[in-house]
């Protein structure tokens, strides 16, 4: 009994730091399958998803900086990405920045989510602890949201049934 509550945590963890899935997923799947208490599941799929985005922002400036100077067209193109990114939309980016990555991390939409902020944050030069701070507040909202839908959804069925 206690190897697999020890193996749903791990699994919980390990959901919530797949880019597909992310809190989202394994906030679901912790509570349908596993029937773990809310916030035990709330904490667990944050936990994963934040332990991640501290990865990924932590490595994803040296690998960068390994490629451009290791290889011609992966310099050439980060370059242009950098330059034209920051060209472009840095004025909106410092105007609505911190809300922006709190907002494509928290909200339910298709590939949006705490990588595609680690990679936006990282693009425009967030430094990384407000980057982290940023994407983890987005992550405990997702999470918010996503207890709010199955809640809703579960009393939707308990009014249907009665």
């Amino acid at each position: 009994m206690l190897t697999e509550k020890i193996l749903q945590v791990l699994t919980t963890i390990g959901m919530g730091a797949l880019p597909i899935f992310e809190v989202r997923g394994a906030l679901s799947m912790a509570l349908g399958l596993f029937h773990m208490n809310l916030w035990e599941a709330f904490l667990l799929a944050a936990l994963g998803n934040i332990l991640a985005v501290s990865l990924v922002l932590r490595f994803l400036d040296p690998v960068s900086q390994f490629l451009m100077a290791r290889y011609p067209w992966w310099n050439t193109t980060l370059t242009r990405l950098f330059q034209k990114t920051r060209h472009e939309h840095s004025k909106k980016f410092k105007e609505f920045g911190s809300l922006f990555l709190i907002g494509i991390v928290a909200l339910p939409l298709p590939m949006a989510g705490a990588w595609l902020g680690s990679l936006i944050a990282f693009l425009f030069g967030v430094r990384y602890w407000n980057a982290l701070i940023l994407l983890s507040i987005g992550i405990l909202c997702s999470g918010a949201l996503v207890i709010f839908g199955v809640h809703s959804v579960t009393e939707l069925i308990e009014w249907i049934k009665a």
